[in-house]
């Protein structure tokens, strides 16, 4: 075979070769993408994201966009191919597989905790809205989950509202641990608690339950330390002085808090909080009103600015990482709490940009 052809097919041979591997050879990585945004004020899937009913609500404009991030799953396996794609597409970033995916978590496990966080985030933003709004919200400490195979498991139920812990009253979810562990494993603790189902039936009609019932479990033995537990996880749930239900599907984690609380305050609010601008952003938040850091920070920017927002509401411990590549276009607001948010939508509402508190890289 003359030389030139048997090159060609020799370089031909290589580069097939190579894709193969590319293809056939796994990498421990994963790869982040721009998601969708979607305006908390608005619809989706043709259904209002806040529905709230029994309160007076206002007309709203503008957008409060909640922001997300596509990622490869759990149980994807990512090839080299893949990667190098990744690495050099524009708007997409690839990490190692364990920074989405700590302790190996599966597909399953991944969107179960995504969906627990995702619920506890609305949970919070309701009450850091009408909070800020100075409308009362009243708390109560229940049963969040019960361990299966432990003492507790057919005599508690997630739902339960704990009321005392051995005669003593229980305020906060830590009371119940406090209590517990004062005891040594195989003596009985008692429990008075309202059932969850009485609870839910009360809160239904509006009122308050009352009629308690006593629960004595048997303390069991950590497997760690050895101190008593009874196998529940307690929480705190609210009780709302009128309805507001959140729906938006296909949406997991805790970061849409802070755009979920906004969109309450400003349909909860006779002035125009955004005053017709494109406003998106993210953070978490608790039941202070306190906002907190997020992931993929840079592909949330990048979407909300495709999306066409021209302000980003960043929590102040992402603000370095977003201001480092910042989308043409788009202003990052610093937040630390909802009540910075809000403050910063008033300037936006009115044209005031040059007093934001914008992000900066130190």
């Amino acid at each position: 075979m003359p030389r030139r052809p048997a090159t060609m097919l020799a370089s031909s041979l290589v580069l097939f070769a190579l894709l193969c591997a590319g293809v056939f050879l796994k990498v421990p990585y994963s790869e982040m993408s721009p998601g969708p945004t979607v305006n908390t004020l608005g619809e989706s899937h043709g259904e209002p994201v806040l529905n709230i009913s029994g309160h007076k609500t206002y007309p709203t404009t503008g957008h409060l966009n909640m922001t997300t991030v596509r990622v490869t799953g759990a149980d994807y396996d990512m090839n080299l191919l893949e990667a190098v794609y990744g690495w050099v597409a524009g708007d997409n970033i690839v990490v190692p597989h364990e920074n989405l995916y700590p302790d190996g978590k599966t597909d399953k496990e991944s969107t179960q905790e995504n969906a627990e966080e995702f619920s506890q985030s609305q949970e919070s933003a309701k009450v850091a809205a009408l909070k800020q709004l100075g409308i009362p919200v009243s708390a109560r400490v229940v049963v969040s989950t019960v361990v299966k195979g432990s003492p507790a498991e057919g005599k508690l139920h997630a739902g339960d509202v704990i009321k005392e812990v051995d005669g003593s009253a229980v305020t906060q979810p830590g009371d119940v641990a406090k209590l517990v562990t004062k005891h040594k494993p195989g003596e009985p603790v008692e429990f008075t608690l309202v059932p969850a189902a009485a609870a839910a039936e009360a809160e239904k009609a509006g009122r308050e339950a009352t009629a308690t019932t006593q629960v004595t479990i048997t303390a069991g033995k950590a497997p760690d330390d050895g101190h008593a537990v009874v196998g529940i996880r307690a929480g705190t749930d609210h009780t709302f002085p009128f309805p507001i239900d959140i729906k938006l599907a296909d949406v997991g984690g805790p970061s849409a808090g802070l755009m979920f609380a906004l969109g309450i305050v400003d349909k909860l609010t006779p002035e125009d909080l955004t005053g017709g601008k494109f406003i998106a952003g993210t953070g978490t938040i608790d039941d202070t009103g306190k906002v907190g850091p997020i992931g993929g920070i840079q592909m949330k920017t990048i979407g909300a600015r495709q999306a066409g927002a021209e302000y980003f509401l960043t929590p102040a411990e992402n603000c370095a990482a977003a201001a480092a590549q910042v989308p043409d276009g788009l202003t990052l607001v610093k937040v630390s709490t909802i009540d910075d948010a809000a403050k910063a939508l008033q300037k936006i509402s009115k044209g005031d940009a040059a007093g934001l508190p914008q992000c900066t890289t130190s």
